[in-house]
């Protein structure tokens, strides 16, 4: 897929289509890994929550995957600079605040979904990725570390959480109160 001008100059002003695809992918991905994880933990022992757990792993590992897509992505596409009425008026504490929770979610993307699988493998069930494809464990099974691991994968899913309800919340407000149009940059259309 060859760029167009506007997405290979250093002027665009708007995210490319691969990068838009991913990023809202990426957030359909999270929010109902998020919201599977939630649900099944308090199902009790039965084929649905068996059923669930493994879509959450599915999931978990395809979040990965297109995670490390977006990072390669990213590295090799330079994103369009703030807008002008963004840099103007933002004051120096959010500009640091935007990159900050950036860094940190792309940390917590990789962290997350490797922590829960590393969680699977030390509890004695390995990820077999959509029921097909079996993927080396990342640790021996041992239920002890297993039970330190598995609040660790949740402290670190409820970060991802926040921060990305930060995100939502300054797109918001940049959308709505602002109204510098940041938001506009990743969405689709003109």
């Amino acid at each position: 897929m060859t760029p167009s001008s506007s997405e290979r100059s250093p002027q665009a002003t708007r995210y490319n289509t691969v990068a838009m695809v991913l990023h809202w992918l990426l957030a359909l991905v999270i929010l109902a890994m998020f919201g599977i994880g939630i649900y099944m933990t308090d199902l009790p022992f039965s084929p649905q929550r068996l059923k669930l757990y493994n879509w959450h792993k599915w999931a978990g590992v395809t979040f990965l995957a297109l995670t490390l897509l977006r990072l390669v992505w990213r590295m090799t596409h330079r994103p369009p600079a703030l807008p002008v009425a963004v840099t103007r008026t933002m004051p120096g504490w959010q500009h640091r605040a935007y990159h900050a929770t950036h860094h940190l979610m792309y940390l917590l993307f990789f962290a997350v979904p490797l922590v829960g699988w590393a969680y699977s493998s030390a509890a004695g069930f390995p990820v077999v990725w959509f029921g097909q494809i079996p993927l080396p464990d990342l640790l021996p099974v041992n239920k002890e570390v297993a039970e330190l691991i598995k609040p660790l994968h949740k402290l670190l899913a409820l970060a991802l959480m926040a921060l990305a309800g930060l995100h939502i919340a300054a797109a918001i407000k940049h959308q709505w109160v602002d109204r510098d149009g940041l938001l506009s940059r990743m969405l689709p259309g003109r």
